[in-house]
């Protein structure tokens, strides 16, 4: 009897999760591996008509307090496979990489000089133990029309506040690619950051400061099942918002005064690299680590991966929702002048048919306030409006065919048609966003049966609003680009189906949003339009 696909992909992590031993140090042995050290599954990234990044890292204790998963300090030799079939009859290149002590022995294998738009399989051995295979594929070829391309992208895995239930629904979809647009774990002490009723379940180790709490945070999520479906099934490009490091921080600027930031984010970026499918371009240097770049999907798509946090001014008065006049000062930029330079040269340079911004906060205007005052996010593109109008009108100056922008961040579903003039109604509108909800940041969240946000009265691009946890799922061709937002109705306990709450279609050479279905859930919760923007604001301020 043959093997599905799903079932190759995802028998290995059914069931409940898996609760390792934490605690106190596990001590470094220099023998053989007393067991298996594939506890945090593979992933593999960054696909190229050519080839891609595979990635693992061993550790046979993951919760282990230093972050270095119990192994060896030594480093240790993995054996690698690629092949054309999930059985592995057909290996089309195998090898050899060392996974280094020094770097929590975390292996990048980037691969090139393979057959373009090709699915593959992979897996790894080390020391008698084989991992899980994993799923990926290369890019079509830069000529090719490069489609149906079949996406989903994701944000914000807050593990104390539920579980990745929503992960484990976006393997059984079997996409093509997955972008994660930021806050992939969470800093937090247990019990700082809670939703209510009690969080389901807790962080391991103390709020992350050390290289060592780092390592073993990302550990604690690498090891959970459902976040390893998802990475097995296909390749992913990964971007960081702000709790990879600490909430809300901007540039070298903390959250709290921190004599000690600079290096506390050298130390989140190695962990981040370690525990990532990226390629070498992306090594941490001290401080500073190269995470803007482009994928490209043939001739249909070119992903514009950005990074809003590391080159960003700090936020003008303060993190949360005010009026504040440097929101305006076209000075201030939230990607940096180089990085915004990069950005418009692609659009000037872009033949693809969908230009995608892969970025991490709100890109359009939300002001909470239905009075003459605007009462705006400063922590989101809304302060930084200088940076916002310089790049719309970058792609709107370049001809881009099809700009869309994906969002992550706010803990919500989002839809909003974009604009060059957000005071004026009736200006015509220039691109489209998709805003994703959490995995699981903020808890179970309820239904907001309208599918519309308060705000949207006197904000009336902003054309859907949902507060329960999910993905968004989207259909690339050369004629539309199709956006489902998928809702689970619980994840605080798990198991939860997973639904499509509402489909959009964004037609070629048609910015802006057409609604073809609405889904409700039939049991929905509601709440009051107070009660609505209240968590708003209470999920993008994002303090415990």
């Amino acid at each position: 009897m043959s093997v599905s696909r799903r079932t190759l992909l995802l028998s290995s992590a059914a069931g409940a999760a898996v609760v390792w031993p934490s605690g106190a140090f596990a001590a470094p042995h220099r023998g053989p591996l007393r067991t298996d050290p594939f506890t945090l599954g593979v992933a593999s990234g960054d696909p190229a008509p050519d080839g891609f990044v595979l990635w693992t890292r061993l550790a046979v204790t993951p919760l282990a307090e230093d972050g270095l998963g119990g192994m060896p300090a030594r480093d240790v030799t993995v054996h690698w496979e690629l092949a054309a079939d999930e059985r592995f009859r057909k290996v089309i290149r195998k090898g050899t990489a060392a996974a280094r002590a020094s770097r929590a022995h975390s292996v990048h294998v980037e691969l090139d000089g393979l057959s373009a738009g090709r699915e593959y399989f992979y897996r790894f051995r080390a020391e008698g133990y084989t991992s899980p295979a994993g799923r990926t594929r290369t890019a079509p070829a830069r000529s090719a029309s490069g489609g149906p391309l079949a996406m989903a992208f994701v944000s914000c895995s807050q593990y104390e506040h539920g579980y990745f239930t929503a992960y484990r629904r976006l393997a059984e979809d079997e996409p093509d690619l997955i972008l994660h647009l930021g806050d992939y774990q969470y800093e937090y002490a247990p019990d700082t950051y809670t939703v209510p009723g009690g969080n389901p379940r807790d962080h391991e180790g103390p709020e992350t400061v050390t290289l060592a709490n780092y390592r073993q945070r990302h550990a604690q999520y690498k090891a959970d099942p459902d976040l390893q479906a998802a990475h097995a099934v296909a390749p992913w490009a990964v971007v960081f918002d702000d709790h990879e490091v600490e909430n809300n921080w901007a540039g070298e600027v903390p959250e709290q005064p921190d004599p000690d930031f600079r290096t506390r984010r050298a130390a989140a970026f190695q962990a981040y690299y370690e525990n990532m499918p990226l390629r070498r371009t992306s090594i941490p240097r001290g401080i500073d680590m190269q995470l803007y770049r482009r994928l490209h999907w043939g001739r249909l798509a070119t992903f514009h991966m950005l990074d809003t946090r590391q080159f960003r001014d700090d936020q003008g008065c303060g993190d949360g929702y005010r009026d504040c006049p440097a929101a305006s000062d076209p000075a201030r930029s939230i990607t940096g002048p180089e990085q915004e330079k990069w950005l418009l040269d692609g659009f000037r340079r872009s033949t693809a048919r969908w230009d995608v911004l892969g970025q991490q906060v709100f890109f359009g205007q939300r002001d909470n306030n239905a009075g003459p005052q605007k009462v705006l996010s400063m922590d989101s593109w809304d302060g930084y409006q200088g940076s916002r109008d310089r790049i719309t009108r970058g792609w709107v100056d370049a001809g881009v065919r099809n700009p869309v922008v994906l969002t992550g961040d706010v803990h919500a579903h989002w839809a909003d048609d974009l604009k060059l003039d957000y005071d004026d109604p009736t200006s015509r509108t220039v691109g489209t966003e998709l805003v994703c909800s959490s995995i699981t940041s903020g808890g179970d969240g309820a239904d907001v049966a309208s599918g519309n946000h308060s705000w949207s009265a006197w904000n009336p691009h902003l054309r859907f609003y949902n507060n329960q946890r999910g993905y968004v799922r989207t259909r690339i061709t050369g004629d539309a680009l199709t956006a489902d937002f998928v809702v689970l109705p619980y994840v605080t306990t798990p198991g939860a189906t997973a639904h499509t709450r509402a489909t959009f279609v964004i037609e070629d050479r048609v910015p802006g949003l057409t609604r073809v279905a609405d889904n409700p859930t039939p049991s929905a919760t509601l709440r009051s339009a107070a009660e609505q923007g209240a968590e708003t604001v209470r999920q993008e301020t994002d303090r415990p």
